[in-house]
């Protein structure tokens, strides 16, 4: 879990990167509190728009929004230029499609908006349409080692058929950057920080080089990781002033920050410190859901990563994971039960991408009702990353993202992870 192996691509140098790159081989922490803040970076590839999403009619299956919970039977999902023009039964769905469009029959089938996986780490081109595949039109991602996510997100505007929508996160503002220092020249001055990136000036340095290129969401951490057999997950590696400056570096750029989380202790300094999201959080406790409620801080549990360590071959994973997943499960609906919104994520990282369908199946299992699991991977995620104008439903001026199903979703959400067609702005994935 939330681990990035790929190589970097090849870096952008800019004059200012490679003068910070000099002053770190000089070096002094005191470089850092006066240097001049990292270059900026364009947030989409000069002079390209995005490409045009295609046109479709979805017809014939059963429709269900999970704003409303309505159904409808024998439905037609109109797209145009990748966007609904139009979605409800049959001779009452207003403006049809331009002639010759192509037709998708669903027929027997459920139709869905297509599935949000809010945290996720997109390495490769394959990863990223492999994630499309399995469901997941939108995503947040979760970091990568070398700004990779920055380029599939543009890769999803330019090819939206090979990778989902995506929020990037950048790289993780974490105590040891290893090999990330390398993702950027203006991160050369951390390389000589005997304590790694703890002090004010360094954490807002990490934030400060994520936000110049372009960032959606800063991603940092409170605890070690579970994924790692010689870490333990309820050690703390920043305390709520850190989190704090991290937060409000993030908040200076527009940005929210989403938090790797996994004690007690830990996770209530992150919710103090003004997160967006909680990422895992097995042992939240209730006063600090208590906080997440009064605040609006989303919960994403990952349920899918932590049943994943129950099946590893490695007996302190394997043991975590059986530890984890039932108290996992037990904060998930306390959560639920108390207001705290959620958001369905994977953790899918390193070359495997699961299903988001698989989240959902897991939301449920955890005493969530279907509908609600549901929601937590349209309508709930899709607030979370800023997009319920857009994703997480099939109606008017929404993005043309569509789940065909084989079955009906509300009686067995398992049909979530097995989708039989995927539709991306229009285009069949």
């Amino acid at each position: 879990m939330c681990v990035e192996s790929t190589p970097p691509p090849p870096s952008r140098l800019t004059r200012r990167g490679v003068l910070a790159g000099a002053a770190a081989l000089a070096g002094t922490s005191a470089v850092l509190a006066a240097a001049s803040p990292p270059a900026s970076a364009a947030t989409g590839a000069a002079g390209h728009s995005p490409a045009r999403g295609g046109d479709l009619v979805v017809e014939g299956g059963t429709l269900l929004d999970p704003a409303t919970g309505e159904v409808t039977e024998d439905a037609v999902v109109v797209i145009v230029g990748g966007v609904v023009r139009s979605a409800g039964r049959r001779g009452r769905t207003g403006p049809g499609a331009p002639a010759g469009t192509p037709v998708l029959r669903a027929h027997g089938r459920w139709i869905l908006p297509g599935l949000i996986d809010a945290h996720i780490h997109l390495n490769t081109a394959a990863e990223a349409r492999d994630a499309v595949r399995k469901g997941a039109t939108s995503a947040r991602s979760g970091s990568t080692g070398f700004y990779q996510d920055i380029a599939v997100r543009e890769l999803a505007r330019q090819a939206p058929e090979r990778a989902p929508r995506l929020r990037a996160a950048g790289v993780f503002v974490t105590p040891d950057l290893g090999d990330t220092i390398l993702a950027d020249p203006d991160l050369a001055p951390l390389a000589r920080l005997r304590e790694g990136v703890r002090s004010p000036e360094a954490l807002r340095r990490v934030v400060e080089v994520n936000l110049a290129r372009g960032v959606d969401t800063v991603k940092t951490r409170v605890n070690e990781r579970a994924g790692l057999p010689e870490q333990d997950p309820l050690a703390q590696v920043y305390d709520v002033d850190q989190l704090s400056e991290i937060v409000a570096a993030a908040r200076r750029g527009g940005k929210g920050v989403l938090c790797h989380s996994y004690s007690e202790q830990g996770c209530h300094d992150a919710v103090t410190a003004g997160i967006r999201s909680l990422e895992h959080g097995a042992f939240v406790g209730e006063r600090t859901l208590h906080a997440m409620r009064r605040k609006g801080t989303y919960f994403t549990p990952t349920l899918t990563a932590i049943a994943g360590l129950a099946e590893s071959s490695d007996p302190i994973l394997a043991e975590r994971g059986r530890t984890y997943l039932p108290v996992l499960k037990r904060a998930v609906l306390a959560a639920h039960e108390l207001g705290v919104p959620l958001a369905a994520g994977t953790d899918s990282s390193g070359g495997t991408v699961d299903p988001i369908g698989r989240e959902v199946e897991l939301m449920r299992s955890a005493g969530l009702s279907a509908l609600d699991a549901i929601r937590t991977a349209t309508t709930g995620a899709a607030r979370l990353l800023g997009l319920d104008g857009s994703v997480g439903r099939l109606a008017r001026g929404f993005a043309g993202d569509v789940l065909v199903v084989d079955g009906d979703p509300l009686a067995d959400v398992t049909v979530l992870a097995r989708p039989v067609r995927v539709v991306r702005a229009g285009l069949a994935v």
